[in-house]
């Protein structure tokens, strides 16, 4: 890769990390609000430390090992560094495997937010799609068994993967859930510091299944993933600490991130069956779709003000 292409993946890995952990970012914010300064400071700081290297560093590995078991488990991390022309063959032969299951899943995560997720209106469409969460099941279950299909005239593995993507998103869409309940629970009681952030510390990994997955449709270098998600998780950490009531005034970011999520497992899916795309087109999407919602955020911002000052005005 070109250093422009590096650059380029690592800014998109960066945007796309920060922009699908806002709703993380939302509930760590709440939940910091009623720990001491101390821990506050304690979170930012180790906790970014086992965000990057624990959860962002493990998840890759993980990923590398599950599609290439005959490295060991000791082998695919030093695979997953390594510059040897073999070991980057190997990961070239399991890639297919390797983005259908995440392709999969980030597919599954878009159609669950457009059917059955509350939103703010993005798209007028959007409308229409809201709330049909029988149909979520059907697309679900269509998208599947189509992937599947196809998969099976190329590679069991490819199967395997597919369901794999299935039960990864089920999990974690369970896991999300129990965050949101658990977090009005936090809210609500008197627990100690050391509970809450070791809360924070599940959500974050929990949370973080997007961002890992999702970075594949960037590139298979683990290195570069590790740097852009780790700067992508400092920038969530920043918003946390000190600017996240005013993300949350940008009401379409979600739709933005959501849409991002959309794209980048087509990619990944198309991939996976042998069409190829340039390095840049990944980054470059996700740039134009986020760019797109927070323009649109930010009239929509604009036009409330007008609005406001108009009504005061009358009065």
């Amino acid at each position: 890769m070109s250093v422009i292409s590096i650059l380029l993946t690592i800014a998109g890995l960066c945007v796309f990390e920060t922009i699908s952990s806002i709703d993380n970012a939302i509930i760590n914010a709440e939940v910091l609000s009623t720990v001491s300064p101390r821990a506050r400071r304690f979170f930012l700081g180790f906790g970014l430390l086992t965000a990057v290297v624990v959860v962002r560093g493990v998840l890759p590995w993980l990923v590398v090992w599950a599609v290439l078991p005959q490295l060991g488990f000791l082998g695919a991390f030093t695979a997953s560094f390594s510059g040897d022309p073999l070991v980057h063959s190997a990961m070239l032969t399991a890639a297919p495997v390797l983005l259908v299951g995440g392709g999969t899943f980030l597919i599954l995560l878009f159609l669950h937010w457009l059917f059955v997720e509350p939103k703010n209106f993005g798209l007028h469409a959007e409308r229409f799609f809201a709330g049909r969460s029988v149909w979520f099941s059907a697309a679900a279950l269509f998208i599947v068994a189509a992937i599947t299909l196809l998969s099976s005239t190329r590679d069991f593995r490819m199967v395997w993967s597919t369901v794999i993507g299935l039960l990864v998103f089920a999990v974690s869409h369970g896991l999300k859930e129990n965050a949101e309940s658990g977090e009005e629970m936090l809210l609500k009681r008197h627990y100690s510091d050391l509970r809450k952030l070791l809360y924070l510390e599940i959500i974050d990994a929990t949370f973080s299944v997007d961002g890992v997955l999702g970075a594949f449709a960037f590139t298979l270098s683990i290195p570069l993933i590790l740097l852009g998600n780790g700067l992508g998780a400092l920038v969530v950490r920043q918003l946390t600490m000190g600017n996240i009531s005013r993300v949350r005034k940008y009401f379409y970011l979600k739709n933005g991130a959501m849409y991002s999520i959309f794209f980048l497992g087509l990619i990944m899916v198309s991939e996976a069956f042998g069409m190829e795309f340039p390095a840049w087109i990944s980054p470059v999407v996700t740039f134009l779709i986020v760019g797109f919602f927070f323009w649109k955020s930010a009239r929509e911002l604009k036009m409330r003000a007008g609005d406001l000052v108009e009504a005061v005005g009358k009065k």
